[in-house]
């Protein structure tokens, strides 16, 4: 924040050292604050730094306002088409990349910031074809290959050729913020959660603050039961975005869970239980007729023998003593016994009445989960609970959806929204 030279390198230095230490965000918060009070009457050349700083704060509309007083140059031009796009002004963007393209700024820099802004403003045709046009060194950037990558995803293409795109951005420069979220996303949405935790840290690492990057990592860090990390996370948007209700109701739900107790063994426990209960009878060599009646009685898995007593499998026709030994010795391998869990037999499925609905609101009962737009940790909880139709979901009482782990009020409050906004609610409701 001196008077010595101030340019692209320097930018890069700072958000180097924010990148390396975060307690170093503090200290440029105090310097900005410094200098926006002790200076009133700023020069245009102190605007521009000041401008800049503001916008890695996260404080873009305060950005906007110095940098319209700066020196008219191409890096003020250009960060205010960067402060912009952050408030999601794309056509604005795009105006101050292009006025920082006349002013002198890197021209590849400002095509490729247009690029993004085209994409985010929906104008996918547009973005890529000024992606082919443009020729020569650039094609091996990272912020190339990455700006590819997401109009290639934006287009609906080859998730393959997105991730390869993706990849390539990163082995050119490890710290590119967009290709890092991006694979983090992809691998997210495969379920691959270790390798998206990873691309999600080395993103979270990278400066100004992005929202969804911090989001996402805070919630697969309460999956894991790391609230600490998480609340972290949370908190470090509110540093730059105080007013994100999002991050504020998250950080209240991870520090609420972090002074809960959780009995981890025991968790691991019922997981390997639930994983032999999960074995199918199929993978046993069992003799036709014991393999026939159980096929005929609809059981599949060892969890429903366990819940079968010895009485129900011999009222079954052609099930005597010889396939009840078989079958005995069958779960006593597994370490289990027949009616071992009788008690837990599922009620039947609650039923809905569909009388009241509209052949509309019936067919939308079929359709996925998906459809509803949840955030991620609602949906990590659907899949937890096994819920894949938006039918199976209003099936469900409030009470059975907080019994999930990481399912908080929060989450219930946006899925009782979800549906409301369908007409539909949830069971008991």
């Amino acid at each position: 924040m001196s008077n010595t030279t101030f340019g692209p390198e320097e930018i890069r230095q700072i958000i180097r050292l924010l990148s390396k230490d975060y307690a170093s965000f503090a200290v440029l918060r105090d310097s900005v604050a410094e200098l926006e009070s002790s200076q009133p009457e700023r020069s245009p050349a102190t605007n521009v730094r000041l401008g800049v700083c503001m916008y890695i704060l996260g404080r873009n509309i305060r950005s906007i306002d110095v940098l319209s007083n700066a020196d008219g140059g191409a890096l003020a031009h250009f960060y205010l088409g960067k402060a912009n796009y952050a408030l999601n002004r794309f056509d604005k963007a795009i105006e101050g990349y292009q006025a920082a393209q006349t002013a002198g700024y890197n021209r590849d820099d400002c095509q490729l910031a247009i690029v993004e802004a085209l994409r985010a403003a929906n104008r996918y045709d547009v973005a890529m074809k000024q992606l082919d046009d443009l020729f020569g060194p650039i094609e091996q950037t990272a912020d190339y290959l990455y700006q590819r990558g997401a109009t290639v995803a934006a287009l609906g293409g080859n998730p393959s050729e997105v991730v390869a795109l993706y990849e390539r951005a990163v082995e050119s420069d490890s710290t590119h913020a967009g290709a890092l979220f991006g694979l983090a996303l992809e691998n997210d949405r495969r379920g691959n959660d270790e390798e998206a935790l990873g691309y999600y840290q080395k993103a979270a690492a990278c400066f100004p603050t992005h929202v969804g990057t911090l989001l996402n990592l805070g919630i697969l860090s309460e999956d894991r039961g790391e609230y600490e990390r998480a609340a972290h996370c949370y908190s470090r948007i509110l540093d730059a975005y105080p007013n994100e209700p999002r991050a504020s109701m998250f950080l209240k739900d991870a520090q609420a869970s972090s002074d809960m107790f959780y009995d981890e063994e025991a968790q691991k426990k019922r997981d390997r239980i639930a994983q032999v209960l999960s074995i199918p009878v199929t993978d046993f060599e069992l003799s036709v007729r014991s393999r026939n009646c159980l096929q005929k009685m609809g059981i599949q898995t060892l969890g429903d023998l366990s819940r079968c007593s010895e009485q129900e499998l011999l009222s079954s026709k052609n099930f005597g003593e010889t396939s009840l030994v078989e079958i005995r010795e069958m779960l006593n391998s597994k370490g289990l016994e027949l009616g071992q869990f009788s008690s837990d037999k599922g009620q039947p499925e609650p039923t809905i009445e569909v009388a009241g609905l509209s052949p509309d609101e019936q067919a939308l009962l079929d359709r996925p989960i998906s459809e509803l737009n949840l955030s991620v940790r609602a949906r990590k909880c659907m899949v937890r609970l096994g819920i894949s139709t938006i039918g199976e979901l209003v099936r469900r009482t409030g009470d059975e959806l907080l019994e999930c782990k990481n399912f908080g009020v929060t989450s219930l409050n946006e899925v009782r929204e979800k549906l409301t906004a369908s007409n539909l609610k949830l069971r008991g409701d």
